[in-house]
């Protein structure tokens, strides 16, 4: 079957990246275009698991590139994406293949358009964040936030968007330079309200924008968007495995191992999580994982310790630690005691855990979370309530659109004060599993998930294919 035409798809590190990129290409090659995935080298051994029985249909550009975000003074800026300047010179120098028809880059890779556009190929940004998020960061730096006159306990509404959505003082006086966890880096960290989000330098020049998101979802911030930048903006997600999608019509537990092998450590296998979780009640484990990258401080890790071992419900607790460092602080400690005192009620993680199995058995009833946006969709396919714990960045307005927009979670610490993390903690675990009204809520939004997909992701990628042909024309 003759293809509609090549469309590259630029992906950066981590897996909160690389996996929705392939999702996207999946979707585009089953739609029948030629999808090409240009991928940092570091990336391959994760790929290869990913595309499975879609290894075929997928082109691959492996390149140089740095780990995180743009080139810096360190990195020859001759050094990045040669491979790339190589395959699209290569086609211009007489190869017989069609002009691509754009590139959708992940926006951290927005260095990669100067490359694109030197061979007149269109660029489209992809965000693998949400539109809520996006809106805010655009919202508080064209509303000049941090200039905002506000005392404690005041907010301050961003024009256009839902009132929900409010800036207040803590979100003007947080610290939102956390240490990254892992070596991978990060550079400075996100900006402060008010500061230009540092994406819109990297977007500039796209002809459209797309989001790892759907308009059921988020539909007011897609609208806000577009008329704010002027240029289409599609929900295009959420870009999750089809086995995810078959476990929520299904209403089935769903393997990690059969849909992304991670090929990380772990202390845990995904048979032994699993026998665990069958052997709680419906409803009654609270799910604890902060994500690969960042984590809360050593004291509030001690005090959300503290208070794992006061409540009464069974809990999962990933700690993103390197099982070969000598260096492990929580391990030597044996996570500040708590192994020793918790028995079968508590099952403790090192590395890997299998999230989508976690989150889709029924004995879970509570999430608590740093509010990444791939553990986000992951939760509210499921039907999870979250205990939101941001941490820094887009997780901040996550949480934002979680607790105060969706209204399917609360904050884990809404005091904001370091001496009540424990007793916050003791409160936010107690609502969030037993409060059948947050629970009615989270269960509404996993069936309008469940009715909504794929027919809104088709609906985008159709103005996706209109808007492209349109372009070239």
């Amino acid at each position: 079957m003759t293809t509609i035409g090549e469309v590259f798809v630029v992906t950066s590190s981590g897996s909160g990246h690389l996996f929705p990129c392939i999702e996207l290409c999946k979707k585009l090659s089953l739609r029948n275009y030629k999808a090409t995935l240009v991928h940092p080298s570091n990336t391959s051994a994760a790929l290869d698991s990913a595309l499975d029985d879609q290894r075929h249909l997928i082109g691959t550009i492996e390149i140089t590139a740095p780990i995180r975000g743009p080139p810096t003074s360190n990195t020859s800026p001759q050094q990045m994406g040669v491979e790339l300047e190589a395959h699209l010179s290569g086609r211009s120098n007489g190869l017989n293949l069609a002009h691509p028809m754009c590139a959708i880059i992940d926006f951290q890779m927005g260095w990669t358009k100067h490359i694109f556009w030197k061979h007149k190929i269109p660029v489209i940004s992809l965000f693998t964040f949400g539109a809520c998020a996006a809106s805010m960061e655009w919202g508080a730096w064209t509303s000049n936030a941090n200039e905002y006159k506000l005392n404690p306990g005041q907010s301050q509404t961003i024009p256009g968007l839902p009132e929900e959505t409010y800036i207040a003082y803590r979100d003007l006086t947080r610290h939102h330079n956390r240490p990254a966890r892992t070596s991978t880096g990060g550079g400075d960290g996100p900006p402060k309200p008010g500061d230009q989000p540092p994406w819109v330098p990297l977007i500039e020049g796209s002809i459209a924008l797309m989001f790892n998101t759907c308009d059921g979802l988020e539909h007011p911030f897609i609208n806000y968007l577009e008329n704010q930048i002027g240029i289409p903006v599609w929900g295009v997600g959420p870009l999750l495995p089809d086995k995810y999608w078959a476990s929520i019509k299904s209403n089935t537990l769903i393997h990690d191992l059969q849909s992304r092998n991670p090929n990380h450590l772990t202390n845990q296998s995904e048979d032994r999580v699993k026998q665990w979780l069958d052997s709680k009640a419906q409803g009654s484990v609270l799910y604890v994982a902060f994500g690969s990258e960042l984590s809360p401080t050593k004291e509030e890790l001690k005090q959300l310790a503290c208070a794992l071992e006061e409540i009464a419900y069974p809990f999962i607790w990933v700690t993103q630690n390197r099982l070969n460092s000598s260096e492990n602080e929580e391990k030597s400690e044996g996570f500040f005691g708590l192994d020793d005192k918790i028995g079968e009620r508590g099952l403790i993680i090192q590395g890997w855990a299998p999230q989508l199995l976690i989150l889709s058995h029924k004995s879970i009833g509570g999430f608590l979370s740093h509010c990444g946006w791939n553990s986000t969709l992951e939760a509210i396919g499921f039907g999870v309530p979250i205990l939101a714990w941001p941490i820094r960045g887009d997780q901040i307005y996550n949480a934002k659109l979680v607790v105060n927009y969706l209204k399917i979670g609360y904050l884990a610490l809404p005091s904001g004060s370091p001496e009540m993390v424990k007793m916050d903690l003791l409160k936010g675990i107690e609502k969030v599993i037993s409060d059948e009204e947050i629970h009615k809520r989270a269960g509404i939004l996993r069936a309008k998930f469940e009715q909504d997909f794929p027919a809104t992701l088709e609906g985008a990628l159709d103005k996706f294919k209109d808007f492209v042909k349109e372009a070239r024309v």
